[in-house]
């Protein structure tokens, strides 16, 4: 094997022990969770806020609480689709690498 092959199974690997773990679903689980929280407690501010006489500082604060969930799952999506964008891009070279080292090629694994 010349080092060039060498040099390029080792970035194969290195590639897929990376992406073998995305992290962006991570992101995008924790923004579609936020946001379900965010409805759920939104929700429940603006019952308080209907059915009070005075001023709820209970729903002032689940108002606000609510707020910062729509604030992260923003974030959070945001971050999920940077990581996504890296990770495909990751994957195209992945899939370059496979080519180039013919792995798809089952002819070429056999014994000589």
């Amino acid at each position: 094997m010349s080092a060039d092959h060498q040099e390029k199974r080792a970035r194969f690997d290195q590639l897929q022990e990376s992406l073998a773990t995305r992290q962006s679903t991570t992101h995008f689980t924790h923004a579609g969770v936020s946001v379900i929280a965010f409805m759920l407690i939104s929700g429940a501010a603006g019952k308080l806020f209907y059915d009070s006489l005075r001023t709820p500082f209970l729903a002032w604060g689940a108002s606000l609480l609510a707020l910062g969930l729509l604030v992260y799952g923003y974030v959070s999506y945001r971050k999920g689709r940077v990581v996504l964008r890296d990770e495909l891009q990751r994957y195209e070279t992945l899939l370059a690498l496979r080519h180039e080292l013919h792995l798809d090629n089952p002819a070429a694994l056999l014994p000589r």
